[in-house]
């Protein structure tokens, strides 16, 4: 991937993930949501931005049908906010990676004997 799709990808996540916190009113949105990654594509024409939800899966779900929905939206922000030819349209994938990992540490923290039990670590 060239500098300048990485440049982007970045700048596109750091943007997105401001717009999310302070501009968005969609109570859909309200959850604890975390962008986790952005890709573009070679011509900067499309992106594909990976979100981490936390919440039940009808929780998860309405995340998603409110960023779908708020995207045309966040796009026109963007072109607002930054010195782009293009604005890539933006598309919403679930990334269940940090909610895996916050999985394997607490099994991994049961698995660790505990301090209690007279057995020096």
């Amino acid at each position: 991937m060239s500098r300048r799709a990485l440049r982007v990808n970045e700048l596109l996540r750091a943007e997105l993930s401001l717009l999310l916190q302070r501009t968005i009113r969609d109570p859909r949105l309200n959850h604890m949501l975390s962008i986790t990654s952005v890709s573009v594509s070679k011509d900067l024409k499309q992106a594909q931005v990976y979100v981490s939800a936390m919440g039940t899966e009808e929780e998860k779900a309405e995340v998603f049908q409110g960023l779908k929905s708020a995207s045309p939206f966040l796009r026109r922000t963007l072109g607002s906010s930054l010195s782009l030819r293009y604005i890539p349209r933006l598309t919403f994938h679930r990334d269940d990676s940090l909610e895996n990992a916050a999985r394997l540490t607490e099994l991994i923290d049961r698995l660790k004997p505990s301090n209690n039990d007279g057995v020096a670590s």
